[in-house]
């Protein structure tokens, strides 16, 4: 599942004219190239929540051959993270699931080695893991605010940063859950973050390292350093 119903407001006034998924970077609108390391990783349906500009979305989506897009329409109303995450999985009957932010990518991995992505869902262990997430050390991130999400630890797993417990990471956007651990999720509109903490009060949340450059576009002025990372990647030779 890819989230992707947000209205963008850090990222006006591009955003009163469009919904920020279609946001150009590099020529391409930012969920395509979240879309299209998901068809690389072999994902071959994908669900997409739409609100803001939620027919300009739909149509941008049904002109894509992959992965076949199934709309969670959210018109009626917002979800935010949490509730529409749970809203969307009721369209999905596999009980593992990869979701992904809608704004939220990477470039210039290793082309002869698997993907980020391929990597994560051979990480997951479903007998020990509610949640593995991709993750990436600070340095390896454009557009960011500098301030680190977790701690991960000597075993892997995630805690809420503390600057004394292991290595500061930064969410990267993408994470392997069960689809039952969002059974009891409620209805209405809740932050995804509230299930972030409760993985981690049962010690169920682990973190992957990713490969590669980490690229967030909260701002028009991020625009600019993005395109920069993206064509520097290119220039390397790597993943682009």
């Amino acid at each position: 599942m890819v989230l992707a119903a947000g209205l963008g407001t850090r990222l006006r006034p591009l955003t009163d004219t469009m919904p920020k998924p279609l946001v150009p970077i590099s020529g391409k609108p930012m969920i395509d190239h979240v879309l299209d390391l998901l068809d690389e990783a072999g994902v071959t349906t994908a669900v997409v929540n739409v609100h803001h500009f939620a027919d300009r979305m739909e149509a941008h989506l049904s002109a894509r051959a992959r992965p076949r897009i199934v709309i969670s329409d959210e018109r009626d109303g917002l979800m935010n993270s949490g509730g529409g995450l749970a809203k969307g999985l009721k369209l999905i009957t596999d009980e593992i699931v990869l979701v992904m932010n809608a704004d939220l990518f990477w470039v210039g991995e290793d082309p002869e080695a698997p993907s980020n992505l391929t990597r994560l869902a051979a990480f997951f262990d479903e007998t020990r893991m509610d949640m593995a997430m991709l993750v990436v050390p600070l340095e390896r991130t454009t557009g960011h605010n500098g301030r680190h999400d977790f701690s991960r630890l000597d075993d892997g797993r995630l805690v809420r940063y503390r600057e004394d417990l292991g290595e500061g990471v930064v969410y990267a956007g993408a994470f392997v859950l069960r689809r039952a651990l969002f059974d009891d999720a409620p209805d209405e509109a809740f932050n995804l973050n509230l299930y972030f903490d409760r993985v981690i009060e049962s010690g169920g949340l682990f973190g992957m390292v990713m490969d590669g450059e980490w690229i967030t576009v909260g701002t028009p002025d991020a625009i600019g350093a993005a395109e920069d990372t993206i064509a520097r990647c290119a220039g390397l030779g790597k993943r682009a």
